[in-house]
């Protein structure tokens, strides 16, 4: 690594690959033993925005707790290091010690997000690891992926040798024990490993399926090759959260969420039939309060940080919320801490926490209305009416906001006119209610049926269509003062077809990232035209996997991944969005039957209250 100087002063924000920050782990390659395990672990986006990941860092300290496991990290180097490590012939490395990534026995990718996957392969090019899974022999390492997009893993499947499908706290360290069992063996291959792996629950293995398809494109089979592999692949489910992350690795530079963090829970009862995280992250786990408050107390005693979050998918649904504000509240006054609530519901209640939180100078309140009618936010089972947001609203002026976000989706299944018109109408009201010395900004994002999900039948928004309510909304909100920002379509599409692709989806990327597609998330790199080339190249469309709607009996591509959350239930709920019928949060009334029943203590009783009372 001797250029390591020489080029890193040739690159923007150098320390995004020069590691040695504080609370990172730094281990000798050799004090693992024979039977020890190299990993690195990749968020294949920048690193301004992969250390912001909790997955990642509970991932890196769990693996770091075990004496003879050594992990280390990576990111995707941004377009002008990749070009001096193109131009140097230098391999990418690891953070920790600099190593290059082949040099790993496993190379762990965390897929929070589909549009990166052009830069994972960026990662292996520049680690001279072959990108088609086939190609690899035992000189390489094992390339494993995880995160909410190895729910439906089939778009990359030909590129990964094995995805953890689910919770990963305990799974990794299966797999880990899977990994020193085979280096113990005096004769081992390459090829025994993932059969041993596929013998994991939450495993995946793809190379030991096969898919069939019908001559019109769609999935006829999925089937298992060999006995070790599993016909359904259960998600891997921790029943009581694990220790929270209290001493993470501190950046040296701003990233893009630059505080502590502590999960209170995981999960979330209220059943929005958009909402991927609402329907994978099930059932509702909670953190107890005083482990919450123990963990913000070592958050900020390992870092520093003058802010924490309290993340869940929804966190005024956690039970001890107020109890944990009060206490923190109690402890931190006058010490220059501020907690933030980023997930809030859209209530009063959750207004007057973050008042408190957030006591004289008022940044911007957020809230997600989501559809502009009472009939569409019934469809989708957002469970809120226009007076209710109306209401938020009033509460958020008299406790002094002034700076308010809304945000939007359009191309929801059953949207109308009326519904795009309803935006309008609902801004208007809530300008009316603030007045002029309120300022408001309304996002409107295109809705992605994703798998796993209600709607993961439903045809997703024609272009064309979603231009139309763009105009729309930019004219409506035009005349009321209100500035609106909304997502590239072509952006939309193409996060629709590797949300729902198949794994035919494997040679589109891989000639688009050929065609020079990098960080497709970003606006500035975004290039239709590449991905276009790219489906002509390898004779698909991509229309096919976003604008048809499925029938309920059609095998889909991620048809052999076992949530937990039944098939019926997402049926069932797909029914009633179509005649706009709400189904109440678990939490507060009995148990829908979501699949989960049984699986967790409190699933259990909800479960048992409602069969004693039907009989």
């Amino acid at each position: 690594m001797s250029d390591l100087k020489n080029f890193l002063t040739r690159v923007n924000k150098p320390a995004r690959y020069t590691g040695g920050e504080w609370n990172s782990v730094v281990k000798d390659g050799d004090s693992t033993g024979i039977t020890g395990i190299r990993i690195v672990l990749c968020y294949p986006d920048l690193y301004d925005i992969g250390m912001c990941n909790l997955g990642l860092g509970i991932l890196y300290n769990i693996l770091n707790a075990q004496p003879d496991v050594l992990a280390e990290r990576v990111f995707a180097p941004w377009n002008d290091m990749e070009h001096e490590l193109r131009e140097t012939g230098v391999s990418l490395f690891s953070l920790e010690s600099k190593r290059p990534l082949g040099w790993f026995d496993v190379l762990g990718f965390s897929l929070g997000y589909e549009l990166t996957y052009t830069n994972m392969l960026t990662v292996l090019q520049l680690s001279g690891i072959p990108l088609w899974s086939i190609e690899r022999d035992d000189s390489y390492p094992l390339i494993i992926a995880g995160g909410t997009s190895a729910l439906n893993p089939e778009p990359v499947a030909d590129f990964i040798d094995l995805f953890v499908v689910g919770d990963g706290e305990e799974a990794i360290l299966e797999l880990i024990q899977v990994l020193r069992e085979w280096k113990a063996q005096d004769i081992k291959s390459r090829k025994e490993l993932p059969l041993r792996a596929a013998r994991l629950d939450g495993v995946y293995v793809p190379a030991f399926y096969q898919v069939t398809y019908h001559s019109d494109g769609a999935i006829t089979s999925i089937k298992p090759t060999v006995d070790e592999a599993m016909a359904s692949v259960q998600r891997r489910i921790v029943s009581t959260l694990k220790k929270p992350l209290v001493k993470p690795v501190i950046p040296y530079i701003e990233v893009i969420h630059d505080r502590g963090a502590v999960e209170i829970q995981r999960g979330c009862s209220q059943g929005c039939r958009f909402c991927q995280a609402g329907m994978i992250y099930r059932p509702v786990r909670e953190r107890p309060v005083d482990e919450v408050v123990q963990a913000v107390d070592d958050l900020v005693k390992h870092t520093g940080y003058d802010e924490v979050s309290l993340l869940s998918l929804s966190t005024t649904d956690y039970s001890g919320i107020s109890e944990v504000i009060k206490e923190l509240t109690r402890r931190y006054q006058g010490r220059n801490l501020t907690l933030s609530l980023p997930s809030l519901r859209m209530d009063s209640f959750s207004v007057s926490l973050a008042s408190l939180l957030q006591e004289g100078k008022k940044a911007s309140l957020t809230f997600a209305p989501e559809a502009g009618t009472d009939r569409l936010r019934c469809a989708i089972n957002k469970g809120l009416t226009d007076a209710e947001v109306i209401q938020a609203v009033e509460t958020a002026v008299t406790y002094g906001w002034k700076n308010i976000k809304l945000y939007f989706m359009i191309g929801l299944p059953t949207e109308s006119q009326e519904d795009i018109e309803g935006i309008v109408q609902l801004t208007r009201q809530i300008r009316y209610t603030g007045g002029r010395r309120l300022n408001i900004k309304v996002n409107a994002s295109t809705f992605i049926p994703k798998p796993h999900t209600p709607f993961q039948w439903a045809a997703q928004a024609a272009e064309e269509d979603l231009i139309e309510k763009q105009h729309t909304l930019r004219a409506g909100l035009k005349k009321i003062g209100v500035p609106l920002s909304w997502q590239d379509s072509k952006v939309g599409l193409l996060e629709g077809v590797l949300s729902r692709g198949d794994r035919r989806l494997s040679g589109v990327i891989y000639s688009a990232w050929r065609n020079g597609c990098r960080f497709d998330a970003w606006s500035e790199h975004f290039d239709w035209q590449k991905w276009e080339s790219a489906f002509n190249e390898n004779g698909l469309d991509p229309s096919f996997y976003t604008y048809r709607e499925r029938a309920l009996d059609e095998l889909l591509p991620w048809s052999h991944i076992d949530t937990g959350v039944s098939v019926e239930f997402l049926m069932r709920e797909y029914g009633r969005a179509l005649v706009n019928q709400e189904t109440p949060s678990c939490k507060i009334g009995m148990c829908n039957f979501c699949g989960l029943q049984g699986h967790h203590p409190d699933c259990q009783i909800k479960c048992t209250e409602r069969i004693s009372t039907s009989t």
